[in-house]
């Protein structure tokens, strides 16, 4: 049946061709941890809805409502689960995605990277290995986040010259 699915997909995008086709032809199942503080609700629930689609494996640590909560408590759990390696990435949404970002950050093993933009979640992967997505509600619409998220979860790491370089990253971390 996935075959099938890739079919279809690919007659109507080959952006999604190639997403479904990497998470299931090369064997990769990637599992992400989700979260957001009560500005990023909205789109969280939207890429929540767009793993959904591609089938990719997800665990939503919140907030469940919209009261008004400290970005730093949302963005611990992603960090800490995806840093021991209990998911693969980590989304992460606030109001602007600089407050949370930051809060990921802060953790040992984490490359979290706040964009913007299609070229950044590209370049971000394939250059610096990010494990973490920040993205800000206020900044972006969901159509654009759903492109971003994409094109961030189907690009691998280059590898080659990068890797010294990420390493000199680790290397900074206390």
């Amino acid at each position: 049946w996935q075959n099938d699915v890739i079919k279809y997909m690919s007659f109507f995008s080959n952006k999604w061709y190639t997403m479904i086709d990497y998470i299931w032809k090369e064997g990769t199942h990637l599992k992400i941890a989700i979260s957001s503080d009560h500005g990023g609700n909205n789109l969280r629930k939207e890429i929540m809805a767009l793993l959904d689609e591609l089938a990719i494996s997800y665990e939503d640590f919140g907030p469940q409502n919209d009261d008004s909560v400290d970005y730093p408590d949302y963005a611990r759990p992603v960090a800490e689960r995806v840093a021991a390696g209990e998911f693969d990435r980590g989304i992460l949404i606030c109001g602007t995605g600089i407050g949370i970002s930051i809060a990921a950050n802060k953790f040992k093993g984490i490359r979290c990277a706040l964009v913007h933009d299609v070229f950044s979640a590209k370049a971000t992967r394939c250059h610096n290995d990010s494990n973490i997505l920040a993205m800000g509600e206020r900044v972006i619409g969901p159509g654009l986040a759903r492109e971003i998220v994409t094109t961030w979860l189907n690009t691998e790491f280059e590898g080659g010259r990068h890797v010294r370089r990420v390493e000199k990253i680790s290397e900074l971390e206390a």
